[in-house]
């Protein structure tokens, strides 16, 4: 759908912003409203008032920029005056003033009802307005493109970046008449909610992909790909039964199983200038590694029990409170590895295709497996053990043949519904930016939508 201009425009006297409608006002954040820090922190404290709290994943993961209100926001404790000075209520818009990239401080959600007892963390600020600005138009041109350049543009930082109270204040904000505020903020929350809810189909067509995915390959490597084959008892729950003629036998029998370790980062002897790939475990990816983000030098493979690991081997994340435990990826490059991932070099009766196909299917049943407190942790021991199913090598080869084209055609599937995703995000930020600039006049549209 096209839109069309307003009538006529002026210079908005802001690089980020361009030309705005002639009767707009463009002014600065500090001119709609008072930002606030609380200074509340996760930690409960005995003696102080039990509140509830959003923090700054609740405002950066809300996909529709609002906060309402839920029983799972986080508990925590303030003292009795903070607990009132900073509580929040409807209409107030909650900001990320820092974060680890440019990109994704400033973030902005605003509130919708909420009880009493409802703070904000120390990580995010408070934006509550002070004139007749309507909250959910201010939310949306804090997220808009050009404010997001800004925001970008005076961020500083090494290792996080930050925006300070006086970067908000300064944010330009193109205003128009109160009445007109309301309805682009009426239009933009309907046309996003359409793009939303086409995003999420999308993304739900992934998940149901990646699902078939993961049922062939688990059928293939457990059942074969003969459906009269005789079968038998594996002996093993996540098997079940097997084809009569495949061996059920340890993963040590069958291939060389290792890990690696860091050299020690403040001796440049290891890093400075080094060409030797050497991953850690955010480099496993389920399919392929055909790149590695950092470098070790020979001194550091020679000197630091470390060797490098031949084209083939498969690599498997071991440790991770998340999905990082039990990842599994085949090395594409020679390439050392850290402490935090095992390798497995397959023997000459097990084929590097095969076994990744292998550890693709007993992912979930692998993340179960752990060691120690918080951050449970597979182990080489555990993947000795680990008992597979062990077809002819022909026949192994013909069932990578097999997966390989199937799988294919899902893959394929999923990256067009992510292409989609990727198109659906571009349009809505385009349009969100259009509006709060008033790129476009959507005012014709919202009261086509009231009558």
């Amino acid at each position: 759908m096209s839109f069309p201009r307003y009538p006529s425009y002026k210079d908005s006297g802001v690089e980020w912003l361009g030309e705005v409608p002639r009767h707009w006002e463009v002014t600065r954040a500090r001119n709609h409203g008072v930002f606030s820090g609380s200074g509340i922190d996760k930690k409960t404290v005995e003696g102080e008032q039990p509140v509830k709290m959003f923090n700054y994943l609740d405002v950066y993961n809300s996909i529709d920029k609002t906060l309402p209100y839920s029983p799972d926001l986080m508990d925590t404790t303030a003292p009795a005056d903070k607990a009132i000075e900073h509580a929040v209520r409807r209409g107030d818009i909650l900001l990320t003033p820092s974060s680890e990239t440019s990109d994704d401080v400033g973030h902005a959600a605003r509130v919708l009802d909420v009880p009493e007892g409802v703070v904000y963390s120390y990580h995010i600020l408070r934006f509550r307005g002070t004139d007749a600005a309507d909250p959910a138009f201010l939310t949306y041109a804090f997220n808009a493109a050009p404010t997001r350049a800004y925001f970008t543009s005076v961020c500083t930082g090494t290792t996080r970046m930050v925006l300070g109270r006086e970067d908000f204040k300064s944010a330009p904000v193109a205003k128009p008449p109160p009445a007109e505020q309301t309805q682009i903020a009426a239009f933009l929350d309907r046309e996003t909610a359409k793009i939303d809810d086409l995003v999420a189909e999308q993304r739900r067509l992934m998940e149901l992909l990646k699902e078939k995915r993961q049922a062939v390959i688990s059928h293939a490597v457990t059942k074969g790909l003969n459906p009269h084959a005789p079968m038998k008892p594996s002996g093993i729950e996540w098997l079940g039964n097997v084809p009569t003629h495949w061996k059920i036998t340890r993963l040590a029998y069958n291939a060389v199983i290792e890990n690696g370790t860091t050299p020690s980062r403040d001796n440049p002897e290891y890093w400075f200038d080094g060409d030797i790939p050497w991953l850690s475990s955010g480099e496993v990816n389920q399919y392929r590694i055909t790149e590695a983000k950092e470098f070790i030098t020979k001194s550091a493979l020679e000197k630091c029990s470390l060797r490098l690991l031949p084209k083939g081997t498969i690599v498997i994340g071991m440790i991770g409170q998340g999905k990082t435990r039990g990842l599994s990826a085949s090395l594409e490059i020679e390439a050392s590895i850290n402490q935090n991932l095992a390798a497995i070099i397959p023997g000459k009766n097990l084929a590097s295709d095969y076994l990744l196909y292998i550890f693709q299917s007993v992912y979930e049943y692998l993340r179960e497996f752990g060691r120690g407190g918080n951050q449970a942790a597979l182990n080489c021991e555990i993947l000795s053990a680990l008992k597979v199913p062990l077809p002819p090598l022909e026949e192994q080869l013909h069932i990578c043949v097999h997966l390989a084209a199937h799988l294919k055609k899902f893959d394929n599937l999923t990256t067009e519904a992510q292409r989609a995703i990727d198109l659906l995000q571009e349009r809505r930020t385009a349009l969100i930016s259009d509006a709060v600039t008033g790129q476009i006049d959507v005012r014709q549209f919202t009261k086509q939508e009231a009558a």
